[in-house]
């Protein structure tokens, strides 16, 4: 069976910031019309500090699932983590991986709104992947290949069912999940909160 590498990322985040960023961007662009150069120095910190949270928070958040791991990108850390590290994935309240080393919350695959339950169908839980079944064969609203999490989840478990089946997970000890943080953003974040406070009190 060929892999297939998938990438998820939250589209509704991505429009949220442009939406963020373009009233932010005008209430920069408010400041040089007028030639308010006190107001721009004093609380032009503000919108760029709004551009960063939300970028942060709704843009950067990715997940990529890959042959040999998957890439939980968060919002101050990326988390690579080896197939064989996995032992249980959930959709409770979000994607979520379960380690050795602890859980991961997925933030590209936030879970589904209230509405999602009644769209729900009897097809809906044969579509889905062996584990992600539950007694009787219910779903959670989570694992609704319709949901971000559920649409995630459903790519991790399908190969890694396949690589349980083929014994390949219990083949090697498992791997360490791998941490990087981001340096770079919580510096922006910090020097931003930062200089909005000290604009505000100025």
């Amino acid at each position: 069976m060929v892999f297939r590498p998938a990438r998820f990322q939250p589209s509704f985040g991505r429009v949220l910031t442009v939406v963020v960023s373009a009233v932010a961007i005008a209430a920069l662009g408010g400041f040089l019309l007028t030639g308010d150069v006190d107001g721009l120095l004093r609380y032009g910190a503000l919108p760029l500090l709004l551009i960063a949270v939300v970028w942060a928070l709704f843009w950067a958040p990715e997940l990529r699932v890959e042959e040999h791991a998957v890439t939980v990108r968060n919002v101050l850390r990326t988390h690579f983590v080896p197939w064989n590290a996995i032992q249980r994935i959930d959709t409770r309240f979000s994607l979520t991986l379960y380690t050795a080393d602890g859980k991961i919350d997925v933030w590209a695959a936030p879970a589904p709104s209230r509405y999602t339950v009644p769209s729900m169908t009897e097809h809906d839980a044969r579509r889905v992947a062996e584990s992600a079944r539950a007694a009787g064969g219910s779903i959670r609203p989570g694992d609704s290949l319709t949901s971000a999490s559920g649409a995630a989840a459903h790519v991790i478990r399908l190969h890694w069912e396949l690589l349980r089946d083929e014994g390949a997970l219990d083949a090697a000890p498992p791997h360490p999940v791998r941490v990087q943080w981001h340096y770079g953003t919580a510096a922006l974040l910090a020097v931003l909160t930062a200089a909005a406070i000290s604009g505000l009190l100025l």
